[in-house]
C-alpha cells in the first residue's frame, strides 16, 4: 500500500533557462504548498562556484530546505546515474518529513532522467575512462571524433569536437562493452523518479531573459565571480572536470592571466551565457512536456492550478 501511495504522490518539476526566475518559483510554491527544494542543474552539485554558478544563498532560501546544493567537490565528476541515485532519496526523505518535492533546475539530461529513467550503461572501467582522456589529449578534438565515429556513428555525429567530456565516455563505453553508447540509448530504461509530475516551465520573453543574464553577470563580477575563478585556478585542477567548464570560468580565468581586459571576459561570458540559454530554451521546447508555462510574472491562477493538480 505505501508503495502505491509514493508512487502516486505528487512532485513538481520546474525547468527553465538560466536567468528566468525558476529558482524564485520553487522557494514562492515550496512556501504555498510546504514544499522542499530539489536541485537538478549541474554546476549547482558543486561545492565551489557559489556565485558564478548562481547557488541560492542562504538569504535567499528563506527558509525552506534546499536538497543536492554544493554536495560534490570541484575534482569530482558528478554522473546523470549519481544525481538520479541523490534526487530519488532526497524525494523520498521529502515525503517523510510530511513535504511537497520540487525540482527546479535547467540541466536537460537531469529532467530527462528524472522523468523516463536512465539507459542501463554499464561502468566504464578507470583504466580505460584513462585510456580515453588520453587518447583525446593526443588526437584532439576532431581527429578523436572521426575515430569514435567508427565506433559509434550516431554519437559521434551529434556532439561537437570541444565536447570532450561526452566524446570520452561514448568512446570508453564502446570500448569497454564493444556495444556503442548509442544502442545502450535504446534499451528500457529505468530508474524514473517514483511519483505524480506536475510540469512547469518558467519561459520569459527572449529580450527579458537576455537582459537579465547580463545584468546577474555584471553582479557576479562585483559580489566575488572573480575571486571563486582565483581560487579554483589556484588548485591546478584538471581542465577537462565538469565544474572547470561552468559559464565564465575560461574568460575569467583568461582575464586573470592578463590575456584579455575584465570587460572582454565579461563580454564574452555574457554572450556564452545568452548562447547557452538559447539551447536550454530549444531542449525544453523539444522535449519538456510542461502542463503549466510561465511567461511573465506568476499570479493566483498559478497556484490554483497547481493546487488542483496536487488534489
Amino acid at each position: 500500500m505505501a508503495d502505491h501511495m509514493t508512487s502516486v504522490a505528487p512532485y513538481i518539476m520546474i525547468a527553465g533557462p538560466t536567468a528566468s526566475g525558476k529558482s524564485q518559483l520553487a522557494i514562492d510554491l515550496a512556501r504555498r504548498f510546504a514544499g522542499a527544494i530539489i536541485n537538478a542543474d549541474s554546476m549547482q552539485l558543486y561545492n565551489d562556484l557559489k556565485i558564478l554558478t548562481a547557488r541560492p544563498q542562504t538569504q535567499d532560501m528563506q527558509g525552506i530546505p534546499h536538497h543536492l546544493f554544493g554536495v560534490y567537490d570541484a575534482e569530482h565528476r558528478a554522473s546523470v546515474a549519481e544525481w538520479l541515485s541523490l534526487a530519488a532519496t532526497a524525494i523520498a526523505n521529502v515525503r517523510s518529513a510530511g513535504q511537497l518535492p520540487i525540482i527546479v533546475g535547467g540541466t536537460g539530461m537531469y529532467l530527462q532522467a528524472g522523468l523516463r529513467g536512465i539507459a542501463p550503461v554499464p561502468n566504464v572501467p578507470t583504466n580505460v575512462h584513462q585510456h580515453c582522456i588520453n587518447l583525446y589529449k593526443k588526437l584532439g578534438g576532431t581527429k578523436f571524433r572521426e575515430v569514435l565515429a567508427g565506433y559509434d556513428a550516431d554519437i559521434a555525429a551529434r556532439l561537437i569536437d570541444g565536447d570532450s567530456q561526452r566524446l570520452i565516455r561514448a568512446m570508453g563505453v564502446a570500448m569497454a562493452t564493444d556495444r556503442p553508447l548509442s544502442w545502450w540509448h535504446q534499451q528500457p530504461h529505468e530508474g524514473a523518479l517514483l511519483g505524480s509530475v506536475i510540469s512547469i516551465v518558467v519561459m520569459p520573453p527572449r529580450p527579458t531573459l537576455y537582459d537579465r543574464i547580463n545584468q546577474r553577470f555584471d553582479h557576479m563580477l562585483m559580489h566575488g565571480g572573480i575571486d571563486e575563478v582565483s581560487g579554483l585556478m589556484a588548485r591546478k585542477l584538471d581542465a577537462g572536470l565538469p565544474l572547470m567548464k561552468a559559464l565564465g570560468v575560461a574568460p575569467i580565468a583568461a582575464f586573470l592571466k592578463g590575456e584579455i581586459t575584465r570587460d572582454h571576459a565579461a563580454f564574452i561570458a555574457k554572450r556564452d551565457s545568452r548562447r547557452y540559454a538559447k539551447r536550454q530554451m530549444t531542449w525544453i521546447r523539444n522535449n519538456f512536456n510542461a502542463q503549466i508555462t510561465v511567461e511573465k510574472k506568476y499570479s493566483e491562477s498559478l497556484y490554483k492550478k497547481i493546487f488542483s493538480l496536487i488534489r
